[in-house]
């Protein structure tokens, strides 16, 4: 019986000595994936060290890296999508920011807003705006821009993807873009106002590409609205 205590005490000593080196190993092998710049490394070493000892950090990360490299289904897999306050900063940003990628403007909304609530700042409000346009929330995304344009400052930007070369625009300019579309949804007859507001972006920025569209179609719908009455007459 001693002789089977003894070899099943040194077989466990053996796997947790096995185990040891392996996490050594891969902690190497990420420090040198993270060092060559192999995101494919990175993800394969911070998945075995997640299975050979795992935590809330290291998930948290192997998350962070996939969203960072667009994989955010897999981020979400890793980490899911439920509202938890005592969530790390950086799992609610994953959360936040793959459900938007996602189109779940609803869903992300709920995260930005804890992030928000634990360090207000321009860029969340933008953020916030942006998703409660898209949701219907007219007087939430107000209150956002409002706080947006008291709070940016001069040389924060924001990033626009819509064209095939990303730019950035001053803050300041994305939030008067908001107000501009927040107030054509609040009163689609006064597309004057709403023309104010983008002009207001543009005078900060005159390259706002998103801007200048959005000029565009709402030029186009007030031309349109004043020719139908003659085309009715006739």
């Amino acid at each position: 019986m001693k002789r089977v205590v003894f070899a099943l005490i040194f077989t466990l000593g053996f796997l947790g000595t096995a185990q040891n080196d392996l996490v050594k190993h891969y902690q190497a092998f990420y420090e040198e994936m993270r060092l060559q710049g192999d995101i494919n490394g990175v993800i394969n070493a911070m998945t075995h060290l997640n299975v050979l000892s795992p935590s809330k950090e290291r998930k948290d990360t192997l998350a962070y890296i996939y969203a960072n490299n667009n994989q955010h289904l897999q981020a979400l897999n890793t980490i899911g999508i439920e509202k938890n306050e005592s969530d790390s900063d950086l799992a609610v940003q994953v959360k936040a920011i793959s459900l938007k990628a996602l189109n779940q403007p609803k869903r992300a909304i709920e995260h930005f807003e804890i992030l928000y609530k634990r360090t207000p700042n321009a860029y969340l409000a933008y953020e916030l705006a942006d998703l409660k346009i898209q949701t219907g929330n007219t007087a939430g995304a107000e209150t956002n821009i409002e706080y947006g344009l008291t709070n940016a400052k001069d040389d924060m930007k924001y990033a626009f993807y819509e064209r095939q070369q990303p730019y950035e625009v001053p803050i300041k300019a994305a939030f008067y873009h908001l107000k501009g579309l927040v107030q054509y949804n609040k009163d689609k007859d006064n597309i004057d106002a709403a023309l104010a507001l983008i002009d207001e972006a543009l005078k900060i920025e005159p390259n706002f590409n998103l801007a200048s569209l959005t000029k565009q179609a709402l030029t186009s719908r007030k031309e349109g609205a004043a020719t139908t009455p003659a085309e009715t007459k006739n």
